[in-house]
């Protein structure tokens, strides 16, 4: 059977359930050496975040997508199986747009979207991309071992009686947007909880009045499509905002910036990214932070 992903968490599944045999066929994001059947018109462009959000609102408001369908390559391939994606045509081409590209195809693969809102719904993506393959016993043996590490965390949050720390997940610096869907679900699991987010809804414009009234007692940067390095040249944008050296978080010396990666993509590394909470949240509780250490910068403010 011939699968093609067009969007890098499903990619991540099937790798992580040991699945990837079935890939033939991913995107331009995807950490895979297989052929890559979803471009975009920007990608290996350096821009800022606010160049960024510009590029979009205007391909947005002309009703241009930013990514396209190699349709020779598709064609070639003929999978019999695609995993699309509706959530956000932002981050990935979504089913609609693919469909036009698949209608094309001679013969009609199964196409099955995913569409997750909030943390279970991502565990429930791994099991019906492992059924669609035909191997739903290695989704569930996946899912259990990662059960073992979030109740993990939060049996011993309980055992010590843990209080929540009030915190701040930053998806987009300029402007600053907050954190939205299975986000909350992740931080509630580390020991926090983020007042700001919207939980099962798009992360949303955040003023910067109302981050500095909220107070975070921990701040976590994580820019959606922006690795470590990038996210760092950014936080310049963040430094010289009015009241930042009064946020508690500064004050704490808790403010990190991470990889998106662990929480803006909806894979099953998603539990990887709840240890890292824990760990930034609790450090006297978790050590996993040095397990992590690639995937985030403890800023020194």
């Amino acid at each position: 059977m011939k699968a093609c992903s067009f969007l890098p968490a499903a990619t991540h599944m099937m790798q992580h359930m040991g699945l990837d045999e079935f890939l033939h066929g991913v995107t331009f994001e995807c950490p895979s050496d297989r052929p890559k059947v979803i471009r975009s018109h920007i990608e290996g462009n350096t821009y800022t975040s606010a160049e960024i959000e510009q590029v979009v609102s205007e391909s947005i408001q002309q009703g241009k997508s930013l990514y396209y369908v190699d349709e020779n390559l598709l064609l070639e391939i003929a999978p019999d199986v695609i995993f699309t994606q509706d959530v956000c045509d932002v981050c990935q081409i979504d089913t609609s747009d693919a469909a036009r590209a698949i209608f094309k195809l001679p013969k009609q693969p199964l196409v099955v979207p995913l569409t997750p809102r909030r943390l279970n719904d991502v565990y429930d993506n791994a099991i019906n991309i492992a059924r669609a393959l035909g191997r739903e016993d290695a989704a569930h043996a996946l899912l259990a071992q990662l059960k073992k590490r979030t109740d993990y965390i939060i049996d011993t949050l309980r055992a010590h009686r843990a209080p929540l720390k009030r915190v701040m997940v930053m998806e987009w610096i300029d402007p600053i947007y907050n954190c939205g869907h299975w986000i909350p679900d992740q931080i509630a699991q580390a020991g926090g909880v983020d007042m700001l987010a919207n939980p099962a809804g798009y992360s949303i414009v955040t003023p910067w009045e109302k981050v500095a009234l909220y107070d975070p007692e921990v701040l976590v940067i994580a820019p959606c499509g922006f690795d470590i390095e990038k996210s760092t040249q950014a936080i310049s944008q963040l430094n010289t905002r009015e009241g930042w050296k009064k946020l508690l978080a500064v004050k704490n010396n808790a403010v990190y910036i991470a990889d998106a990666n662990l929480f803006t993509c909806p894979s099953t590394y998603l539990v990887d990214g709840i240890e890292l909470l824990a760990s930034l949240f609790h450090p006297a509780l978790f050590s996993f932070e040095e397990r992590f250490a690639k995937h985030h910068i403890h800023l020194k403010v």
